[in-house]
């Protein structure tokens, strides 16, 4: 199925780029095929979105909290009555299997339904004052213009994550999503407009990265940006802004931990596991891409492993029974296989790999399923890989298992498998990372769970649940004599 040419939303109108450039889109499970396009926006232009928001952000500001939590309800309903299109976009521009681009759809309408019915929430507190005649407030304000950089592994969801506290907080959005996968991020701005979002309170930014330059952060007006995406992008929008009065949040990379001692139970852990490794063909950020083991049990995991590896299904997403899709493009399934590779020539052993098959085998950026017994002295233990390839390393003991997991530039999440409740919990005091599993896999955190991690993983505000509000939102404290 092919798209044409989706539009950015500027000031409450679709608009195509002034110069008429465009951006292609590509299905990943193809070899080359065009799905659609989008503008390719100048740095003027940006510069008229950021305008536009931040007239918008007065009217919104001014918005009762009532009526700014009906647009996201409203917007949750429309995404549930068009949930079926929107999966196959997910599916036809970033390669994920039906199963899991409708679960992405699933969520992304939660996102809004969540942050929508905090329409109702009081939005500051009267406090006490010891003088007389005088009562204090807390009172909570929206930043004004935000700046959301969403990535391209979850293209609907991920903007949603952001979106939702953002827009009920009171701010106007201008969001930059991913070049590889833009329609969808376009098709959820088109939602949003359509559920009430008044003029200039969203507007969308597509264009290449050399044509914008810095006009994305340089408007005067701008507050904050949060972004999700590399770790190396995020450090250098950190060292860019700062000083700047611009607040910064970044959602980075990870090198994701699951530690197996030797009480675990296995029929639980290994799919688990398994799933947590390659599901999404692992590329999402807490993907679980290191596994610890103690060696007591270690032949059994590897054999238990090796054989679920074998048996995992690489098609294109559209098909039926499918486990893996293809990576997002060529470039990621080059950028995989080198890792791979590169750790093989530095002694690691190939415990198992599911060779790929069919039209998988001959096009397209399918990459194959790989699980590998490595050393904490290859490269592969350290770096960040993006892709459905798990490293194994044995311990002896709970002592070097935490360390093994702390051992990385990383801390965004880690689970532990055991039956003994103190070694759960000496685990969840000592593994520094934001996002901690007790027999459960590193992924899967709900839309109400603060979401973040520490070290290169993050950067101190966290997404999701409540925790996100503060990221977008500004306190001013008030004392009011009455008499």
């Amino acid at each position: 199925m092919t798209y044409g040419l989706l539009k950015n939303l500027v000031n409450g109108e679709f608009v195509a780029s002034d110069s008429g450039a465009q951006i292609d889109v590509y299905n990943p499970a193809t070899a080359g095929e065009k799905v659609g396009s989008v503008p390719a926006m100048s740095s003027d232009e940006v510069a008229r979105v950021f305008a536009a928001a931040e007239a918008g952000a007065k009217t919104w500001k001014k918005t009762n909290q009532l009526q700014r939590g009906r647009v996201l309800l409203n917007a949750a309903a429309l995404i549930r009555e068009r949930s079926d299109e929107l999966a196959s976009l997910i599916v036809t521009e970033m390669g994920k299997t039906k199963a899991e681009a409708t679960g992405e759809v699933g969520k992304t309408a939660e996102f809004f339904e969540y942050y929508g019915g905090m329409g109702r929430d009081s939005y500051g507190d009267f406090l006490a004052d010891a003088r007389p005649g005088t009562f204090a407030a807390r009172i909570v304000e929206p930043l004004g213009v935000v700046l959301l950089i969403t990535p391209w592994n979850d293209p609907f969801l991920t903007p949603a994550r952001k979106l939702g506290p953002a827009l009920i907080s009171g701010n106007a959005v201008v969001i930059k999503p991913a070049t590889v996968t833009p329609l969808i991020t376009l098709r959820l701005a088109e939602i949003l407009h359509e559920a009430g979002l008044p003029a200039g309170v969203l507007g969308t930014v597509t264009g290449r990265g050399s044509e914008l330059g810095d006009a994305l952060f340089d408007y005067a007006g701008l507050r904050a940006v949060s972004f999700t995406g590399s770790t190396a992008v995020g450090k250098g929008i950190q060292a860019k802004l700062a000083g700047g009065g611009i607040r910064v949040q970044t959602e980075m990379g990870g090198k994701n931990a699951a530690v197996v001692l030797d009480d675990a139970d296995l029929d639980l852990a290994i799919p688990t596991i398994v799933a947590g490794a390659f599901a999404q063909a692992g590329q999402r950020c807490t993907a679980t891409s290191r596994l610890i083991v103690q060696k007591g049990i270690a032949l059994d995991v590897r054999t238990r492993i090796a054989d679920a590896v074998a048996k995992l299904r690489v098609a294109a997403g559209s098909g039926e029974q499918v486990d893996l899709g293809p990576v997002v493009d060529e470039g990621a399934q080059s950028t995989i296989r080198g890792h791979v590779e590169r750790a093989i020539t530095q002694g690691a052993e190939v415990i198992a790999r599911r060779e790929l098959e069919g039209e998988a085998a001959t096009a397209g950026a399918f990459v194959e399923p790989t699980f590998l017994g490595i050393t904490t002295e290859h490269d592969i233990w350290k770096e960040e890989v993006f892709g459905p390839v798990l490293g194994m390393v044995e311990v002896d003991s709970l002592d070097e298992a935490i360390a093994a997991v702390n051992d990385s530039a990383y801390g965004l999440s880690s689970a532990i498998f055991t039956r003994d409740l103190a070694n759960a919990f000496r685990f969840l005091e000592e593994a520094d990372t934001g996002q901690i599993s007790i027999n459960q896999p590193t992924t899967g955190w709900d839309i109400h769970h603060s979401f973040g991690g520490f070290k290169d993983s993050g950067s101190g505000y966290k997404e999701q649940g409540r925790d996100a509000l503060a990221f977008y939102t500004r306190i001013k404290a008030a004392a009011i004599r009455t008499h």
